[in-house]
């Protein structure tokens, strides 16, 4: 068993963070998935840390505040497809701790051509940033000859090239660049969104094809995609591996929501429906694995409860990156227990959730326990899918202590969006 202290970290270790997309934690063959081949991505597990009870947001917007400030979306969410630029994200910490910082992937947080560097990423190559995720024929623009933009500057490719290949590569080449000095590398995948099309891999890919005129696409393709999602995240790992560098990073792999609602797939024997866009765990469970060579003792599991305000806590803790002066940070670093030790393990999670302000769903939970602000109350590991509300009259002595617990945490938050508005009011 590893025996590193806290205090004993290098200094500045370089950091990768690598997010899927639409990814929930039942696609990984290592959490007991079935349907799909991740043999990189089992093996990061093997190697690492593999985390049971990783909560996200159920969609990516919401999902993206949160992880990139380390707050709940009760205190920062606007609008679907904007990070306020009011907002700290890890970008700024990072290079503001001398960190190189790079960005690659999925964007879909500000129209503006300065936005990713405004939130501290000095390089970028990013889908859906200023452009539409759709040409003017209505072909989608992430895959097939697709159109990113370099620095803010918008690049639209012709001959044949697939949109995953181009911002890995672009990740490995700062990686490369790099290599001497600490770096922050976060790569927001395209893959394994809609629409569900070909792959350079599969037996019908056309390399001419211009994009699906279908947001959703066949399902049929979904494997496909899952597996070159898995060759892309190998394709890092070995970019390190190469470079020698593996001892002095910490590669972190999560999934962004829930799988989408048109995939089927088998889970420890059983069908398990994508739940993108639900509260149920289906729609927030996801993978989380982190590779640390020398650091995190291979092939560790952990149950603690982990949602997306614990990374960027936890990734500034690894860095040495004091956070003290932040306003608030609701996340909760678990370095710790990525180093083997027992750290400070959540008693609950919370989540406000509203991406397009027209339904709001707020919670707290535990590990067999949810609460929404509305009072339904569930035993969500009986209740998978949340049909049976319990009782208060009929609860067991342990349902009623959890029910006391997460109202307290509900509590915690109870006015903070009104106090926000009204002190903007006042500002205004």
């Amino acid at each position: 068993m590893l025996t590193i202290s806290l205090n004993a970290q290098i200094n500045q270790p370089n950091i990768v963070l690598i997010l899927a997309d639409d990814l929930g934690f039942e696609c990984v063959t290592a959490n007991g998935g079935t349907s799909y081949h991740t043999p990189n991505i089992d093996l990061l597990a093997n190697k690492g840390a593999r985390f049971k009870n990783c909560h996200s947001q159920p969609v990516c917007t919401p999902s993206r505040v949160q992880l990139m400030t380390g707050q709940y979306n009760v205190r920062n969410y606007t609008v679907f497809g904007e990070l306020d630029r009011s907002q700290i994200s890890f970008g700024n910490l990072f290079k503001n701790a001398g960190y190189k910082t790079a960005i690659a992937g999925k964007w879909q947080l500000g129209e503006e051509k300065d936005s990713p560097q405004h939130f501290g990423f000095e390089e970028s190559c990013l889908w859906q940033q200023s452009y539409s995720r759709k040409d003017t024929a209505g072909h989608d623009t992430r895959f097939s000859n697709p159109i990113l933009e370099f620095n803010g500057e918008v690049k639209h490719f012709n001959n044949g090239e697939y949109g995953p290949d181009i911002v890995s590569d672009f990740i490995c080449d700062f990686i490369e660049q790099n290599k001497d000095q600490p770096f922050f590398a976060y790569y927001p995948m395209i893959l394994s969104h809609c629409p569900f099309v070909p792959t350079p891999d599969s037996k019908d890919w056309d390399s001419q094809n211009l994009g699906s005129l279908t947001y959703k696409g066949e399902p049929k393709y979904f494997p496909d995609m899952i597996s070159y999602m898995d060759k892309l995240v190998g394709k890092i790992v070995s970019k390190i591996e190469a470079l020698g560098i593996s001892e002095n990073t910490l590669i972190i792999f999560a999934g962004d929501n829930g799988t989408d609602k048109p995939i089927i797939s088998m889970f420890k024997g059983t069908d398990y429906p994508g739940g993108k866009g639900k509260t149920t765990d289906n729609g927030t469970h996801v993978p989380l694995i982190a590779r640390w060579d020398g650091k995190i003792e291979k092939n560790r599991t952990c149950s603690d409860l982990i949602d997306f305000s614990d990374f960027l806590p936890t990734m500034c803790d690894a860095a040495n990156i004091d956070i003290s002066s932040q306003t608030t940070i609701d996340g909760v670093s678990f370095l710790p227990q990525l180093l083997g030790k027992k750290g400070k393990p959540r008693k609950w999670i919370y989540s406000w959730y509203d991406p397009r302000g027209k339904e709001l769903k707020e919670f707290a939970r535990n590990t067999k326990y949810k609460l929404y602000s509305t009072g339904e109350f569930y035993n969500i590991k009986e209740d998978f899918f949340e049909k049976t509300p319990l009782a208060l009259v009929t609860m067991n002595r342990d349902a009623k202590q959890s029910y006391n617990k997460l109202i307290k945490a509900l509590d915690k938050y109870k006015n903070i969006r009104e106090e926000k508005a009204n002190t903007k009011r006042g500002k205004n």
